[in-house]
C-alpha cells in the first residue's frame, strides 16, 4: 500500500477524514467488501462471513440469520494517515430508505457492481442519486472470480446505462476461475502489479501479475492494453490539457495523470473503476488506496455555529435513544445543549460515542465533518436538523413505499405492547408511516416489498418478543383532480361558529405533489386563520373520493371570511376538509397507479414467452437487446400487475432469468381499473355528520 501522504497525522481532522458510503445492488458483495476493508486496515483481526452471520456490520439478529443487510451500519477504520467513516448500506430495494438516508450524509461513494450480473435497476437508482447530489464515486467491479464474470462487458454497460466516463485504473488479470489479481495502471495504486514509471505515467507490466491471495507471481494471457487505452481516453475526454497532451504525444505523463485524477474524480469528470474478488481479498487494498487518494475530505469549521442532521436512530436498552449525527459545522461536546431546528426544542447531549455493532467507545466530542452517535436526544427524529438548516444539504426522495399492510396479532397478545413496538420502529424508519386507528384497534404500515414484511415479522419477534403477522399487501394508489373546479363551504351553523372558504382546485403536473397558495384578503380573513387553512389542506387531501391520497393538485384559496364575534380558530380546522372535499366532488378524480422501471435479462430462448408475460402485465418496453446468448429487455410495468412476477420468473426461465426493478413514479390508470379504500373517519362530504364528529357530539 502507498499511504496517503498529502497530509499527516497532525493535519486538521477534516483533511484526514473521508465519509464514504458503500452502495450496491443486492448480492453484489457489498458487506463482504466492507468486511475485507476492515480486515485489511487492521480494524478487525478475524474475517467475518455474511453466510455464517459473523460480519462486523451485520449486527442485528435478523441480518445474521438471513445473510442480508437490513440497516445501514457505520464503522470506522484507518488507512495510512486517512480516517474513514464507512457506511455499509443494504442492497435490497425493500430497504432503499436506509440507502437514501446514508446518501444524504456522505461526501463520496463506492458503488459495487457484480462482474456477473452487471448494472441492475438498483444500481441505476443509486447512480442517479449520486449524480443528483453531485457525489464523486469509485466503481468497484466485484466477483471477478465467478463463472460468467465479464469485465469488458461490465465496463461497456457502465458507459451505456449509467452514462459515466468510466476510467479503469487497473487491468484485471484474467477472469472467472483464471482471475489472478489486478495490474494497476495508475501510479498510486501499487497492489503488487508493477512499478510506477515516471516517464510512462502508467504501470505497464508486460508479463507478470502478483496473485494477491498467494503472494506469488504467475504468468497469464491477460491483456493490459484495452484497459490502458480506456483510461487514457477517459482522462483525455475529461480534461482539455490532457486531451492536447494525448493527441500530440499519445501518452500522458505519470506525475500529471496522478496529480489530476483526484480533482477530476471529485468534479465527477471521471469515474475511476477498480476490479477485485472480495471473497478472496483480491483488489481490496487497492480499493482502499483509491478511496484515500481520490475521494474528497469533508468541509466545515469546528468554530462555526452548529449545523448537523440526524440520519439514523437506534435504541440502547440502558441509555435510550441513540441519534447518529453528521455534523457539517460547529462542535458538540458532552453535556452541550443542542438546538433541534426541526422541532424547535433543545436537548442535552449526555454522551458522544462511536458505536460499531455491539461495541462502543466514548469520544466526548463531535466536530464538523465527522459522524458519531449522540445520546440524550430523546425526542430526535430521522431527518431532524440540528442548528442551522441552511448548511445541511438536501436531495430528492428515492424510497417511496408502494404497498400498505395491516398488522395482525393473536387475541391473547398485548395490544398496547404491539402498538408501542411499532411506534418505536416507525421512529427509526419514518417511511413506515404508522397509522394507528384507535377506535377500530387497527395498525397499518407502508412498506417497500415482501422482504421488508418478512424482516419486520422477525424483528418484532427477536427485539420485542411479540408474535405478529401481516395481512396481504395492497398497492397504494393515489388520486388527482380530473379537471378544474371550485370548492365552497359556509360553516356558520350551529352557532357559535363562522368560517367561509372558497377554493380553486386544479390538476397539477405529474409528480408535482401539492401546490398551495392564498389570494384571500387579510381584512376579510385574518392571516392567522389563513395560516391555519394552509396547515390543514395537506391533511384534507390525505383521503380523496376513493379513500386514497390526492396528489398532483394545485389548491388556491380564492377568498375567505371570518366573523369578529362568532369565529373560533378551530372553525377553520373543521371547515377546510369540507371545502376541499366539496371541490373534489366538483372536479372528479382520476386514479393513479405506481409504476416500476425494470430490467429483465434472460437466455434468448425464453425471450418470446417473457415478452408475452410483460404484455399481459400491461408492460411497456423497447426492442430487446442481444448480448451474447442472452436477451435484455427494459421498460416499465404497473406494480399491481407484477407483484408476483419476481417469484414466478425462476420457474418461467428454469432459474436463469434475472429481474430487477425500481420505482418509476405514478401514472394514470386505464379506465377499466378501479381501486377504492375504506375511508377512515367521517367523510367531510357528509357535512352534518362531519360537524357533529368534529365537535365530539356524534354518538
Amino acid at each position: 500500500m502507498i499511504a496517503n501522504t498529502s497530509h499527516g497525522a497532525g493535519a486538521p481532522l477534516q483533511k484526514r477524514l473521508r465519509n464514504v458510503g458503500v452502495f450496491a445492488h443486492v448480492d453484489a458483495g457489498k458487506t463482504t467488501t466492507t468486511e475485507q476493508m476492515l480486515y485489511a486496515s487492521g480494524r478487525i483481526r478475524t474475517l467475518g462471513s455474511v453466510d455464517a452471520g459473523t460480519a462486523q456490520t451485520d449486527f442485528l439478529d435478523v441480518e445474521r440469520e438471513r445473510g442480508i443487510s437490513v440497516r445501514a451500519a457505520v464503522t470506522r477504520l484507518e488507512w495510512g494517515d486517512t480516517l474513514i467513516n464507512l457506511v455499509d448500506t443494504p442492497g435490497h430495494v425493500d430497504f432503499l430508505a436506509e440507502v437514501e438516508r446514508s446518501l444524504s450524509v456522505m461526501d463520496g461513494a463506492i458503488l459495487i457492481v457484480s462482474a456477473v450480473e452487471g448494472v441492475q435497476a438498483q444500481t441505476e437508482v443509486i447512480w442517479d442519486a449520486l449524480c443528483e447530489r453531485g457525489l464523486p464515486a469509485l466503481i468497484y467491479v466485484n466477483k471477478m472470480d465467478r463463472i460468467g464474470a465479464d469485465p469488458e462487458g461490465t465496463l461497456r454497460q457502465i458507459h451505456r446505462v449509467l452514462g459515466a466516463n468510466a476510467a479503469p485504473l487497473q487491468a484485471p488479470c484474467g477472469a472467472e476461475g483464471g482471475f489472478a489479481g489486478v495490474a494497476p495502471l495508475a501510479k498510486f495504486l501499487d497492489g503488487g502489479g508493477g512499478i510506477a514509471s515516471e516517464e510512462e505515467g502508467l504501470v505497464l507490466p508486460s508479463d507478470k501479475c502478483l496473485r494477491a491471495d498467494e503472494g506469488r507471481e504467475v504468468e497469464e494471457g491477460w491483456e493490459v492494453e484495452p484497459y490502458r487505452t480506456l483510461l487514457l481516453e477517459a482522462a483525455a475526454e475529461a480534461d482539455e490539457e490532457l486531451l492536447v497532451r494525448y493527441l500530440e504525444e499519445g501518452e500522458i505523463g505519470a506525475n500529471e495523470l496522478a496529480s489530476r485524477l483526484p480533482e477530476l474524480t471529485r468534479r465527477r469528470r471521471i469515474v475511476p473503476v477498480l476490479f477485485g474478488a472480495s471473497a478472496r481479498g483480491i483488489g481490496v487494498r487497492e480499493l482502499l488506496d483509491g478511496l484515500a487518494r481520490l475521494l474528497p475530505c469533508p468541509s466545515g469549521d469546528p468554530t462555526s455555529p452548529l449545523a448537523g442532521v440526524v440520519f439514523k436512530l437506534e435504541k440502547d436498552p440502558a441509555m435510550g435513544r441513540i441519534a447518529y449525527v453528521r455534523l457539517y459545522e460547529g462542535t458538540i461536546r458532552n453535556r452541550d445543549s443542542v438546538h433541534n431546528q426541526t422541532q424547535e426544542l433543545a436537548e442535552k447531549a449526555t454522551q458522544i460515542r462511536r458505536v460499531e455493532g455491539r461495541r462502543s467507545e466514548d469520544l466526548g466530542i463531535l466536530e464538523a465533518g465527522d459522524i458519531a452517535a449522540v445520546y440524550g436526544l430523546s425526542r430526535a427524529r430521522i431527518g431532524d436538523v440540528l442548528g442551522a438548516e441552511a448548511e445541511v444539504p438536501g436531495g430528492k426522495t428515492l424510497a417511496v413505499p408502494l404497498l400498505t399492510v395491516q398488522v395482525e396479532w393473536p387475541p391473547a397478545a398485548d395490544y398496547m405492547a404491539v402498538v408501542a413496538a411499532f411506534q418505536e420502529l416507525a421512529d427509526e424508519d419514518p417511511l413506515l408511516d404508522l397509522q394507528w386507528i384507535k377506535e377500530d384497534r387497527e395498525l397499518h404500515l407502508k412498506v417497500m416489498g415482501p422482504i421488508q414484511i418478512e424482516v419486520l415479522t422477525e424483528l418484532v419477534k427477536s427485539r420485542f418478543g411479540l408474535d405478529v403477522r401481516f395481512g396481504a399487501p395492497s398497492v397504494i394508489y393515489k388520486e388527482t383532480p380530473a379537471r378544474t373546479g371550485e370548492g365552497f363551504i359556509a360553516y356558520t351553523m350551529p352557532k357559535p361558529c363562522w368560517a367561509i372558504l372558497r377554493f380553486l382546485i386544479e390538476p397539477g403536473e405529474r409528480g408535482s405533489g401539492i401546490v398551495y397558495r392564498s389570494l384571500a384578503r387579510p381584512e376579510r380573513l385574518l392571516e392567522s386563520y389563513q395560516n391555519e387553512v394552509a396547515r390543514r389542506v395537506p391533511e384534507a387531501l390525505q383521503q380523496g373520493l376513493f379513500g386514497w391520497e390526492v396528489t398532483d393538485v394545485k389548491v388556491t384559496l380564492l377568498e375567505g371570511e371570518h366573523h369578529v364575534w362568532h369565529t373560533h380558530p378551530l372553525d377553520f380546522v373543521v371547515a377546510t376538509p369540507m371545502g376541499i372535499m366539496n371541490g373534489l366532488a366538483e372536479t372528479g378524480v382520476r386514479l393513479l397507479e405506481p409504476m416500476l422501471r425494470f430490467r429483465l435479462s434472460v437466455p434468448e430462448e425464453f425471450g418470446g414467452k417473457l415478452m408475452n408475460e410483460l404484455v399481459v402485465m400491461r408492460g411497456e418496453f423497447s426492442a430487446p437487446e442481444l448480448h451474447g446468448e442472452r436477451m435484455e429487455i427494459t421498460g416499465t410495468v404497473p406494480l399491481a400487475t407484477s407483484l408476483d412476477f419476481p417469484a414466478r420468473i425462476g420457474s418461467l426461465t428454469k432459474g436463469r432469468g434475472i429481474w430487477s426493478s425500481s420505482y418509476a413514479g405514478y401514472r394514470e390508470c386505464p379506465p377499466d381499473v378501479h381501486a377504492e379504500r375504506a375511508r377512515r373517519g367521517v367523510n367531510p362530504l357528509d357535512q352534518a355528520k362531519y360537524i357533529l364528529a368534529a365537535r365530539s357530539a356524534l354518538s
